[in-house]
């Protein structure tokens, strides 16, 4: 059975299952990569910096019992201890 390139009503036997065509011309894999290269560069933007913590995990379930109570997320509870350590102490801060 022949069928022309142009025929949509004609089902194709031999390539993809019919559906919904794709919106989006990129694998999942490299839609993630390039949402995480824009989100890093929006906090770029807005002058936040990343930072990484390796701690133990019975430290990490004790600052999730505090930032619980405060109702903060863990980088805003950490931030907020950080500012209030450096204005309690009035310490000289650190050059860049």
């Amino acid at each position: 059975m022949a069928k022309a390139s142009s025929d949509r009503n004609t089902i194709d036997l031999f390539g993809k299952s019919p559906g919904r065509p794709r919106t989006q011309p990129l694998t999942r894999k490299d839609q993630l990569k390039i949402n995480k290269r824009a989100q890093r560069q929006k906090e770029k933007a807005q002058g936040l910096k990343r930072l990484e913590l390796i701690i133990e995990q019975e430290l990490v379930e004790k600052l999730d019992l505090l930032c619980e109570q405060s109702g903060l997320k863990r980088a805003e509870w950490i931030s907020q201890q950080i500012n209030k350590s450096l204005s309690s102490t009035k310490a000289p801060r650190a050059k860049k």
